[in-house]
C-alpha cells in the first residue's frame, strides 16, 4: 500500500495548524508572556526556525493566532446576510459556543484582556473588536431599513453593548465556569435583544 506524499502546502498547513494550537495552549496554560517563539515550536514539536519561518516574530504570531481564535466562532453565519435575523443568532451561537469553550477561544478571551495593558497586543485586538462591532452594526442598519427594528436605535452604540455583554459574559465563563449557565444565559439574552431592537 502506497502512501501518497503530501504537498509542500500540505506540510505547511499542517505546521501552521500545529503551531497555532501550541501557542494557543501555552496562553492558557501560562499566559501571554510564556508565548516566545521557541517556546511555540518545542511545544509543538518544531525548532525555533520553523516557528520564524512561518511567523517572522512574535508579533507576526499573535496576529495570526489572534485572527485564528475568532474566525468562525459561530459557526454557520458566513453565507447569511446582515439582518436582525443573523443578529440574533450571532448572539445565540456565541454564548452556545461559550457552552463549550475550547482551547482557541479561552486563548482568545485571555489575550483580549491582556490587550488592556500590553500595547503590542491592543493594536491587533482594537482591529478584531472594530471588525465585530461593524459587522453588528451592519445587521442592525439592515433591520431598521427592511423595518424589523426600530429606527431609533443607534446601530453603534447597540454594536457596543452588544460585545460588551458577550465578553463579559465569556470572561467570567472562563474565570468561573460553573458559575454562567450559558443554556440559560443563550434564551434570555437573545430574547432581550430582540425585544430591545425589533420593531
Amino acid at each position: 500500500m502506497t502512501t501518497a506524499r503530501r504537498t509542500q502546502r500540505e506540510r505547511r498547513d499542517q505546521a501552521e495548524s500545529a503551531l497555532l494550537t501550541a501557542a494557543a495552549e501555552l496562553v492558557v496554560e501560562q499566559g501571554v508572556r510564556a508565548l516566545t517563539l521557541a517556546n511555540v515550536g518545542e511545544r509543538a514539536g518544531y525548532s525555533r526556525g520553523i516557528v520564524t519561518h512561518h511567523f517572522g516574530a512574535k508579533q507576526a504570531l499573535v496576529e495570526r493566532l489572534a485572527r485564528a481564535t475568532q474566525a468562525g466562532f459561530v459557526p454557520g453565519l458566513e453565507n447569511l446576510p446582515p439582518s436582525l435575523d443573523r443578529l440574533l443568532r450571532l448572539i445565540d451561537g456565541y454564548l452556545a459556543e461559550l457552552g463549550r469553550i475550547g482551547v482557541f477561544n479561552q486563548a482568545f478571551l485571555l489575550l483580549w484582556a491582556e490587550s488592556a495593558t500590553q500595547p503590542e497586543l491592543a493594536s491587533i485586538f482594537r482591529e478584531r473588536d472594530a471588525a465585530f462591532r461593524a459587522d453588528l452594526a451592519e445587521d442592525v442598519e439592515a433591520g431598521i431599513a427592511d423595518g424589523t427594528v426600530d429606527p431609533g436605535v443607534s446601530p453603534a452604540d447597540t454594536a457596543v453593548a452588544i460585545v460588551g455583554q458577550l465578553r463579559g459574559i465569556a470572561l467570567q465563563r472562563l474565570l468561573d465556569p460553573g458559575s454562567v449557565d450559558t443554556g440559560r444565559l443563550r434564551r434570555g439574552v437573545t430574547a432581550h435583544w430582540e425585544r430591545a431592537l425589533r420593531r
